[in-house]
């Protein structure tokens, strides 16, 4: 079962490092990298793109993911 769930988050891992490259950046220099280009403060979940959808799933799920291994692997 932990291969399985390990297996799964190696595929989500690579799927979410896919969908952040693929995203356009809103702002350049250092405001982006820390979050100065984000949209999250619109504070509707309408106005994300798809994109921006995917890797907030993809995200939740990998740590859940991440989660669940550790305490099936005590």
């Amino acid at each position: 079962m932990i291969t399985f769930l390990s297996i799964v988050q190696i595929v989500v891992s690579i799927v979410l490092i896919t969908i952040v490259l693929l995203q356009h950046r809103k702002q350049g220099g250092f405001s982006g990298i820390f979050g100065g280009g984000t949209q999250a403060d619109s504070g509707q979940w309408q106005r994300f793109t798809a994109l921006t959808k995917i890797t907030i799933v993809l995200a939740v799920l990998f740590m859940f993911l991440s989660v669940v291994i550790v305490l099936l692997s005590k």
